[in-house]
């Protein structure tokens, strides 16, 4: 099979638990488009929070925000903002128990509260700058994810939210919050149609909870050495961990390098 595009998750995936492109990856990257076949960035991140690593690897596509934020060659393509009632239901609960949310627009984040012990915990995992201060950003912009932040022992707490919003852990005190059905595998088919593609046409390399979607619809779908043991099944194909060369390996198996 003729693969024409590859989408690469970032954190486990394109940067290892230092936050740091291995240098292999960053050759095999470009290798990969000396042979005419496109990357894209598919991230749960934010468009804000990608910048450095999308320069050196010199990638100017993106699906971010786990599919809700759509960028082909630097221009918005598709969005997908979250429903204000639906937000609304979840500051509700979120305040009931005094759990944090950071409200991530399209060209900035902030959270409900300031200085909380969790969110600069989890945003300083991702080596990124930690969100400013204003509880009403949600009110007044469009909001495509958000931050929940609260351990595990209290997901039970928003159960009652399941049929409007959708929630995928990614740190020991955060969590993703999308629409309910979102993914990142719904941007990527957004910008497949955009270029007259497939699902068949494309790879997809993920490590974690929110790559299931992506690595499913997929024409190969390539899981890390070092990923969530829950990812393994909807892979077809198991790579080498981020530092020893997994992406090389992928793309190797996949026929593209």
């Amino acid at each position: 099979m003729g693969y024409k595009i590859v989408f690469f998750d970032i954190d486990g995936t394109l940067i290892n638990e230092q936050k740091e492109i291995p240098e292999d990856t960053v050759r095999a990257i470009a290798e990969l488009k000396e042979r005419g076949i496109e990357p894209v960035i598919a991230t749960g991140r934010a468009p804000y929070f990608i910048k450095p690593l999308a320069e050196k690897l010199g990638i100017d596509s993106f699906v971010t925000l786990n599919g809700a934020y759509v960028v082909y060659k630097g221009a918005p393509l598709y969005k997908r903002e979250m429903e204000k009632s639906s937000l609304e239901a979840l500051v509700k609960i979120a305040g009931e128990h005094g759990h944090s949310l950071v409200f991530e627009g399209e060209h900035s984040f902030f959270a409900d509260k300031e200085d909380h012990p969790f969110v600069i915990d989890s945003v300083n995992s991702l080596k990124v700058d930690l969100p400013g201060y204003n509880p009403d950003f949600w009110k007044t912009d469009s909001i495509y994810q958000v931050f929940l932040h609260c351990e595990s022992n209290d997901e039970h707490l928003y159960e009652g939210l399941n049929n409007e919003l959708k929630l995928i852990r990614w740190h020991p005190q955060a969590i993703d919050v999308l629409p309910a059905g979102g993914s990142k595998a719904q941007g990527i088919e957004a910008l497949l149609d955009k270029l007259g593609l497939t699902s068949a046409d494309a790879v997809a390399f993920g490590d974690g909870l929110n790559d299931k979607e992506m690595l499913e619809i997929v024409g190969f779908g390539v899981a890390m050495g070092n990923s969530h043991p829950e990812l393994l099944p909807y892979a077809d194909y198991v790579t080498t961990h981020v530092d020893e060369q997994g992406i090389r390996n992928g793309l190797v198996k996949a026929g593209l390098l």
